[in-house]
């Protein structure tokens, strides 16, 4: 089967590879589309240090169950489509004992820390595959997961509907974050550099957008909420400029969710934490919100096609990684058509 390898940073290829034979517990599953992530560029420049190699990429994954034990407590069945919660925990520890499995001590994240399925076929414990609705599209089901991450930090800042998110970053989450927002009743804030990106951002219906190189984000802030600022900040980037102004970002009693993956830690004023009486909160990956992702997308109140960039090949995958590496501006979401249906 083909499959697409790292065998170590800057080193990317589709490959031959042997078909996976499922362990106890374990369904087998023909895989039919598979999204491109932002941390699988990181794994190709080996920049994710939590990234071990040679490793097979791919975690966000759509496919077609070939064999399953027939005890699998969701009831899947042979020829189901099921999309894969990529996140393997262990389920003793205390996050998991709270039900906050993302948080596990011993955390796996497929294409990290453990093979991923950019693959033709891949072996998942059964107990982790979400069932896709018959008729949900293969390019948006590969694209399920990352809203899952968009919903988690939403979720996280306990967004309501009225409130203001300032959403720093106009990448793929912080656009899905904009567009939850606007689902939820809320008034989304965009913020980014980039003028084209802010402009897209526009057009798929976020109501406020600001560019952080030519206005003063605070200002426009205010003046966008009475004087209010932002109930929610969410930081979407990892950029240590974009984490610090977050604090200058949000409402007294206000919440700030950190999305994004800093480098190099970042030097905070902690006097504001006290003044504000901020809530400050991590959200990594996400923990059983894959239902309420499929559920916004099929309904349409979230459109995730906004933001395919294109769909390839498996042939085409490797050169299309080197080419979003080199040119990340051209890029918002691939998505690779592994198998058929």
């Amino acid at each position: 089967m083909k499959a697409i390898k790292l065998d170590e940073p800057w080193k990317v290829a589709c490959i031959e590879a042997e078909k996976p034979v499922p362990g106890p517990g374990e369904a087998l599953i023909r895989i039919i589309t598979a999204g491109i992530c932002g941390s699988d560029i990181g794994a190709f420049r080996g920049t994710n240090g939590l990234v071990s190699y040679p490793r097979v990429i791919g975690h966000e994954l759509a496919g077609i169950v070939e064999s399953i034990p027939e005890d699998n407590p969701k009831g899947i069945k042979v020829g189901d489509k099921v999309i894969i919660d990529p996140y393997l925990y262990c389920g003793h520890c205390y996050p998991c004992s709270i039900g906050r499995t993302n948080c596990c001590t011993d955390l796996h994240v497929l294409g990290v820390h453990v093979d991923g399925g950019m693959a033709e076929y891949f072996c998942h414990p059964a107990d982790m595959l979400v069932k896709m609705p018959e008729n949900m599209d293969w390019v948006l089901a590969a694209m399920a997961e990352p809203l899952t991450i968009s919903l988690h930090g939403v979720h996280r800042g306990g967004l309501k509907a009225g409130e203001y998110v300032a959403i720093y970053g106009a990448g793929p989450i912080g656009l899905l974050a904009g567009m939850v927002a606007e689902a939820y009743g809320a008034h989304a804030i965009v913020i980014d550099l980039v003028q084209e990106r802010l402009d897209f951002a526009k057009s798929m219906g976020i109501e406020y957008v600001i560019n952080s190189g030519k206005e003063d984000v605070a200002a426009e802030v205010a003046k966008i909420t009475d004087g209010n600022m932002a109930q929610l900040v969410m930081e979407c980037t990892g950029a240590n400029v974009c984490i610090r102004n977050s604090l200058d970002l949000v409402s007294n009693a206000g919440r700030i969710t950190f999305t994004g993956w800093p480098k190099t830690e970042t030097s905070l004023p902690t006097d504001l934490f006290t003044k504000k009486e901020i809530d400050i909160r991590g959200a990594r990956t996400s923990a059983g919100e894959f239902e309420e992702a499929i559920d916004l997308i099929c309904s349409g109140k979230v459109d995730v096609k906004r933001i395919l960039t294109k769909l390839v090949s498996m042939d085409e995958a490797a050169d299309t990684i080197i080419d979003i590496e080199k040119n990340p501006g051209n890029y918002m979401k691939v998505v690779v058509q592994v198998g058929e249906a």
